[in-house]
């Protein structure tokens, strides 16, 4: 029985953390291939997963998110939401959106968690045009 037990909190704990996106992340920048930034990935009471920088690792060339065309318009980086309404889907998180405070555009995206790592997928049509790879900090 306790054999049993072991293995089942095992397995359990095994499916917990492989599906685990909450937390904190570093950003690779697409274009130098440098840390860009600091992400916290958490679940709000809607069920779904949001993420805000919480951290900037280079200077950006303006602290505000001037090119947002939402309610994230002309608000501060550090603690922008740039991940909006993610949702679970097995071992995908699908549904929401992501936002590149660069050029203030908005994307479908796709999150699959890998070990250590996210591939964070920018979606047009369905078809990911982007994909960043960002990594966990302890």
């Amino acid at each position: 029985m306790k054999k049993l037990f072991l293995t089942l909190a095992f397995s359990l704990i095994g499916v917990m953390s492989f599906a685990q996106i909450e937390g904190k992340w570093k950003t690779i920048d697409d274009e130098t291939g440098k840390p860009k930034s600091i992400v916290e990935i958490f679940k709000k009471n809607d069920g779904k997963y949001y993420g805000k920088i919480v951290q900037l690792l280079i200077k950006p060339e303006n602290n505000n998110c001037v090119k947002c065309k939402d309610d994230r318009k002309n608000k501060p980086l550090l603690g922008l939401e740039i991940i909006r309404g993610l949702s679970k889907d097995d071992d995908e998180f699908v549904g929401g959106t992501i936002t590149n405070p660069k050029d203030g555009k908005s994307y479908k995206t796709e999150i699959e968690k890998d070990g250590n790592t996210l591939k964070v997928k920018a979606l047009i049509m369905g078809i990911a045009v982007k994909t960043q790879t960002w990594h966990k900090v302890n």
